[in-house]
């Protein structure tokens, strides 16, 4: 079956919080390790969706399989910003679905008037670093020790696509 990249609905909220729960488990691609409860994603995505944000979804058959979302910031000064999130469950990754949901969900992002998005990444996560150098991405810092995992740490990089700059 066609896996489909979608823009998120409230019908999918139950399988994106799944396909998050994969990830964060895996312990090492979120700062979460384990997905919100149910109520607290819809509290989170809800007001998104009504505001039409940038919010994207993978679907195999009607499974969501992986995620992009470039949620805005709202102080007045970085407006212009947003910060992107995404994450593919491991068995559908390193087949370009995580360019196809960047490139949705950047799409929308400047059709919505930002002109900055920014990310953070675990700086030894080398296939995500790449995939957003294709896309343009800029590393703009090095944070040490910016994450921890059951104690260990790990430095992560500040990195920004500037609408301007594409």
């Amino acid at each position: 079956m066609a896996v489909h990249v979608l823009p998120m609905s409230t019908a999918l909220i139950p399988g994106y919080r799944q396909c998050v729960d994969v990830v964060a488990r895996e312990r090492r691609y979120l700062a979460q390790v384990e997905a919100l409860p149910i109520e607290k994603v819809e509290e989170f995505l809800l007001p998104h969706l009504r505001d039409d944000a940038s919010i994207f979804v993978a679907v195999d058959a009607e499974r969501v399989i992986g995620w992009a979302d470039i949620m805005p910031n709202w102080p007045y000064a970085k407006k212009h910003c947003g910060v992107l999130g995404m994450g593919v469950l491991p068995e559908y990754r390193g087949a370009g679905l995580g360019g196809r949901l960047l490139e949705a969900c950047i799409a929308k992002a400047w059709s919505k008037g930002l002109s900055r998005i920014e990310l953070e990444v675990r700086s030894d996560n080398a296939p995500a670093i790449r995939l957003y150098q294709r896309f343009g991405f800029r590393e703009e810092c090095r944070k040490r020790q910016a994450l921890r995992y059951d104690g260990a740490y790990y430095d992560s990089l500040q990195m920004c696509l500037l609408r301007n700059e594409v």
